[in-house]
């Protein structure tokens, strides 16, 4: 009597596997870039809590708030001490004299973009003061 069990798959069973692993990527590669965007945003939020606290450093010191890029921020004669923004990140502050300052940041991988304020008028998409908050 002749042996009739077979070896491998069929061209059939292949392309059934091949089918669930292409729907399963498709359901996997837009939630992989949905985490991303999230990290870019938290990455900016966390500059901006940390642009927060150098700015009341700096106030507590000069008694004055100060302006510009994180880049100037970070040297120079206005200087915020220890504030270096995220690989990606741009922030910018605006100071207004004594009485409050307004940041916004940005990442290079996202078109979104972050804004804190203390003590000046909204700036969006920021709406409750000192709380970091991104565009939708």
């Amino acid at each position: 009597m002749r042996n009739t069990t077979r070896k491998g798959f069929t061209l059939i069973e292949l392309l059934i596997v091949v089918v669930i692993i292409g729907i399963l990527a498709a359901i996997a590669i837009p939630k992989f870039a949905n985490t991303k965007e999230k990290a870019y945003l938290a990455s900016m939020k966390s500059d901006l809590r940390n642009m927060a606290t150098t700015q009341e450093s700096y106030f507590a010191d000069n008694q004055v708030y100060t302006a510009g890029s994180a880049q100037n921020l970070s040297g120079g004669t206005t200087s915020l001490s220890g504030f270096v923004p995220s690989a990606g990140v741009t922030v910018a502050a605006a100071a207004t004299g004594g009485t409050g300052w307004s940041s916004t940041a940005t990442h290079s991988a996202t078109t979104k973009t972050c804004a804190i304020f203390v003590g000046v008028a909204a700036v969006p998409p920021a709406t409750v003061e000192a709380e970091p908050k991104c565009t939708p």
